[in-house]
């Protein structure tokens, strides 16, 4: 009904349409202006401003509503050793997955050389925060203050230790408890359903926001930022084949299984997610795979779900890959420190981040803040994140895929480890 309402309501000729297809002619569009216009099409930076205020505005109610609803939907009670070790399969390969999008960014050193800002924005010197310091502060002394500043990492943790909190309670033996922790979860599970509506929404927007955005930075700078974002591209989709061939090969092989064999089963769920862009629509078809690897039901109904909430490689990979694009484009050397902020913040975001297309972006922004480098309207952060916006579906399609293989790759060899795995549909 929604969908048909759009196709015959109000400006149907744009909400009809695909939102791929229009962000890309948004992104062209905005390309052509630049160059050719120059300072002539300026005047539509507040268009472009208006799209970065929206994003800023969703990020704190998503993080905290989807993390308090990813981690309260973990029974305590119920996860076993499988569910240990498919949340530490996860939690390990993201955190290789981001260092070998750090690796990889430092190897390509994209946006080297744009120097949008010569490392200042707005005028002030950006700050690179101690790494002892930004640990600590992890832990809020008044979360509600935190809430109210947009400080990523104390949210992060306070919204874990909720959800946490909330998970023991709903599985509670007292009737009274209980009930009241199921209020609390259907009321964050239903607002985080509501900050949803309001992303895509926005993201209706974002081919209006894209294009005055990358008009205004190419009209400033010229040609030269199309090589450098071809560039982090190309790094991403690197750092995704190392991160199957490598990561992935040898965990299989560690438990018996090849990674040939893997992916001419997983192959379909792949190239769904690829063409999708969207962990949580491809989970029925992960599920089929799944079926078809010899996997019981009692596993990979327990295990996918999770992952698709919790297991971002793809986006991991895509967070360090773009933080240094970013870094380099406004001449921010991202140090050691930084880099390990990055990993930790990436880590933790990605328990949250929503199974949907373009929901690594939004995370992006929680990164940037984390190593100093907010996202505020009119400065060179800004220039530089919508370039990366410009072309993020490309960058949604690969970190898609990866996160459903990854998701694939644990429930398999938690199967095989728990001696439940059909090797004969390995053979």
């Amino acid at each position: 009904m929604e969908e048909e309402s759009k196709k015959s309501g109000f400006m149907s000729w744009y909400f009809g349409s695909n939102l791929l297809k229009r962000i890309l002619a948004g992104l062209i569009l905005g390309v052509i202006a630049g160059l050719l216009l120059k300072e002539k099409i300026l005047w539509v930076q507040p268009f472009g401003d208006l799209f970065i205020r929206l994003l800023k505005m969703i990020v704190v109610p998503v993080i905290l509503f989807s993390l308090i609803v990813g981690t309260a939907s973990i029974s305590p009670y119920r996860l076993g050793k499988v569910g240990v070790k498919i949340i530490v399969y996860y939690l390990l390969t993201t955190v290789f997955a981001v260092a070998i999008g750090l690796i990889f960014g430092n190897l390509f050193k994209p946006g080297l050389g744009l120097e949008l800002a010569g490392g200042e924005v707005a005028g002030v010197t950006l700050s690179k925060p101690s790494l002892t310091n930004t640990l600590l502060n992890i832990v809020p002394t008044n979360p509600v203050e935190s809430l109210s500043k947009g400080d990523v990492l104390p949210i992060i943790f306070f919204a874990l230790l909720f959800g946490i909190g909330l998970s023991f309670l709903r599985e509670s033996e007292n009737e009274e408890l209980k009930h009241s922790a199921n209020i609390v979860y259907g009321f964050a599970n239903g607002a985080a359903e509501v900050m949803y509506k309001i992303v895509r929404g926005i993201m209706e927007y974002a081919p209006i926001g894209v294009f005055a955005l990358v008009a205004v930075i190419l009209a400033k700078e010229g040609s030269r930022v199309i090589g450098p974002l071809a560039t982090a591209v190309a790094a991403e989709y690197l750092a995704i084949v190392v991160h199957v061939a490598v990561i992935y090969g040898l965990i299989l092989k560690f438990f018996g299984l090849r990674l040939t064999k893997f992916l001419s089963h997983a192959k379909e769920a792949m190239i769904t997610a690829f063409v999708t862009r969207s962990s949580n629509g491809t989970l029925p078809v992960s599920m089929a795979c799944a079926e078809n690897m010899g996997i019981p039901k009692g596993i990979y109904s327990f295990t996918l779900p999770l992952g698709a909430t919790i297991n971002m490689d793809g986006t991991a990979i895509y967070q360090g890959v773009c933080a240094l694009f970013i870094g380099f484009a406004v001449g921010h050397d991202l140090t050691l420190s930084d880099q390990l902020i990055i990993i930790l913040t990436a880590l933790l975001a990605s328990i949250g981040t929503a199974g949907v297309p373009g929901a690594g972006a939004i995370m992006l922004l929680l990164v940037l803040d984390s190593i100093g480098l907010p996202v505020e309207p009119g400065t060179p952060v800004a220039a530089a994140y919508a370039m990366v916006l410009g072309v993020d579906a490309i960058f949604d399609m690969g970190r898609t895929c990866i996160n459903v293989t990854g998701d694939l790759v644990g429930t398999s060899v938690v199967a095989k480890s728990e001696g439940e795995l059909d090797i004969s549909k390995w053979q």
